[in-house]
């Protein structure tokens, strides 16, 4: 049966408060910001349209080569060749020729400082099934899916723009937070501010990202921009023990795509405060127990429960304890048992696993006899005379 805890999990200590949170008025066409730490959605604005990405595409083949590079499949210190195809990209480029063979970690630099379209193509074509760019798009996109975007498709290694080349804002912040969390070796790369790469473009030495000299915690990741997509970035930024990802899609200018970004930066760490709701070691509700040794179990949070909630408020935040119950006896400490429901006001509804916060053995003879007589003396009870 489906129990309902909600009185019980007020009464253990999470009246918090909260205040309907004024959600960020952006202009982009599509925007997304997640507090990382938390998991806490603070954002959300078209957020699973596809729409033409541009060069926040190139955070897609810069995770495919990271994981080559994990892999062995690659090597920082490897050269690579430059084709034909490579080099007739126009655009962003390192003004690569096919006298060239370029290390990996200069092609990496030139990918995320210069927003070199034509070190994708290099990356992409050693890293393709079959050899060519468009094979590694479809690398790319299949391996998207493996990892949850379900609203991406790529048709080039760069974005270029294309027919069918679409990401939406949502799958650019997973992507965002795969980076910063699977590869922390190379994400300092993205807070580089210059590359000079051989000293042959003096022109594009500079990273494009508005936010990495604002000193407000910003390292990251990727600028984008084409005259269908508009002006568009995907960001991080880290204050304290907080990080912030965000994404902006589909702004008509620069100077409005740094305004908005900066804006959403201070926004996402001013308006929000973590707190510490529940610990490991206190349960917040007791669920009840079949054929154990004792009648109730505790429920405790897998580890101490630390939550983002608006910075004042005036009234509680909703929160109830699920879980399928009574639960069957023996029971293991630390085994996973309800589901913790909490729902901020302004907020997506937040979802925690509760766990056993002992062991329960299973009851012995006397206790089972008990019990099955009790519900026998129920039946008996609850049975009309004339059916008996």
């Amino acid at each position: 049966m489906l129990t309902s805890l909600k009185s019980a999990v007020l009464a253990a200590g999470l009246a918090l408060l909260a205040l309907p949170v004024h959600a960020f008025d952006t202009s982009a066409r599509a925007a997304y910001v997640i507090d990382q730490t938390t998991g806490t959605v603070l954002l959300s604005k078209n957020a699973d349209e596809p729409l033409p990405p541009a060069s926040m595409s190139k955070l897609m083949t810069l995770y495919v080569a990271f994981e080559a590079l994990r892999d062995g499949r690659l090597t920082l210190d490897e050269t690579l060749p430059v084709s034909e195809h490579a080099m007739s990209y126009g655009g962003s480029t390192m003004f690569l020729n096919t006298q060239d063979r370029v290390r990996v970690e200069d092609l990496l630099r030139g990918i995320i400082v210069l927003s070199g379209n034509d070190a994708c193509v290099v990356i992409a074509e050693a890293l393709s099934p079959d050899g060519t760019e468009a094979g590694f798009a479809r690398y790319m996109t299949q391996r998207a899916r493996q990892m949850g975007m379900n609203h991406s498709n790529f048709t080039n290694s760069n974005g270029w723009p294309a027919a069918g080349h679409m990401m939406s804002v949502h799958d650019l912040a997973v992507l965002a937070d795969r980076l910063i969390t699977d590869f922390p070796e190379y994400y300092p790369l993205f807070a580089e501010e210059t590359f000079e790469f051989d000293g042959r473009a003096p022109s594009n030495v500079n990273n494009r990202n508005p936010l990495l000299k604002l000193d407000i915690g910003a390292d990251g990741l990727k600028t984008g921009h084409t005259q269908e997509a508009g002006y568009g970035l995907v960001g991080s930024a880290k204050q304290g023990d907080r990080r912030v990802v965000f994404v902006l899609s589909g702004l008509d200018s620069i100077s409005r795509r740094a305004e908005e970004a900066e804006a959403v930066v201070n926004w996402s760490f001013r308006n929000f405060i973590e707190r510490t709701v529940a610990n490991a070691e206190t349960p917040i509700a007791q669920a009840k127990v079949w054929m154990g040794a004792q009648k109730t179990v505790g429920l405790v949070p897998g580890g101490d429960l630390t939550l983002l909630f608006p910075v004042l408020g005036d009234q509680n935040v909703q929160a109830e304890v699920v879980y399928q119950g009574p639960i069957n006896a023996p029971i293991a400490k630390g085994q996973q048992l309800a589901e913790l429901v909490i729902q901020p006001e302004g907020l997506p509804e937040i979802r925690r696993p509760l766990v056993a916060a002992e062991d329960v053995a299973m009851g012995g003879f006397l206790v089972r006899l008990m019990t099955v007589g009790g519900i026998v003396l129920k039946d008996m009870i609850n049975t009309p005379l004339e059916s008996m």
